[in-house]
């Protein structure tokens, strides 16, 4: 199994090699999981470090995330049974009146390529949504995305639900999206701000390595 066919696969976007190479792993009598660990996701974050370093931009790392899900689709109903060795839980999604997802797609798809079990609530997703998620799914990092000014207040108000009902302490909130700032996040108190998407997956694997 050669990582470096997955790495290629995935910024030339091809998702079609990736099943193919995914398909012949199996065949090979490679377990699910090693591919996942050992071919996935290391080719992932190589794109997500090229991302990061201005090497490749937002619509070759779409389709190298769409190349990423193409191989987890194959794989994902093997692996019932089998111990989830995940690197941490989110939930992530865009606040109330907001429709725009493109952003928080990308996020969620290089965090789940990252080693992340993510369940990811869509867009126009009102704090008691969210609050729901997090105690259904206790989840270690709660992500917020806003791509509006005009529902950039909708993120406090979450953060706010989650303080009087009593689980804040209990999750990592992390925010994002055009408009947000790391001055913002420190306004309404959420733990983090990530500017792109290779910076929330870093800042995920920060929190839960903590």
């Amino acid at each position: 199994m050669d990582d470096l066919e997955y790495r290629e696969a995935f910024l030339n976007g091809n998702s079609k090699k990736v099943e193919d190479l995914v398909k012949n792993a199996l065949e090979a009598g490679v377990s699910p999981r090693i591919i996942i660990n050992q071919a996935l996701i290391p080719a992932m974050e190589i794109v997500g470090q090229k991302f990061k370093d201005d090497e490749i931009f937002l619509p070759e790392v779409m389709l190298a995330a769409r190349a990423m899900q193409s191989g987890l689709k194959i794989l994902k109903p093997l692996l019932t049974g089998e111990q989830k060795n995940y690197v941490g839980r989110v939930v992530i999604g865009t606040v109330h009146g907001d429709h725009h997802d493109i952003g928080k797609n990308l996020v969620a798809m290089m965090l789940e390529g990252a080693g992340f079990e993510v369940f990811d609530l869509g867009a126009n997703v009102s704090a008691e949504r969210f609050l729901q998620a997090l105690q259904q799914h206790q989840p270690d990092i709660l992500g917020l995305s806003s791509l509006l000014t005009t529902t950039m207040p909708k993120m406090k108000e979450v953060l706010s639900l989650l303080e009087t009902t009593g689980v804040r302490s209990k999750v990592k909130v992390m925010i994002g999206g055009a408009p947000v700032t790391q001055e913002y996040a420190d306004r309404i108190g959420a733990d983090g701000y990530a500017s792109n998407a290779g910076s929330a997956v870093e800042l995920a694997k920060k929190f839960c390595r903590n």
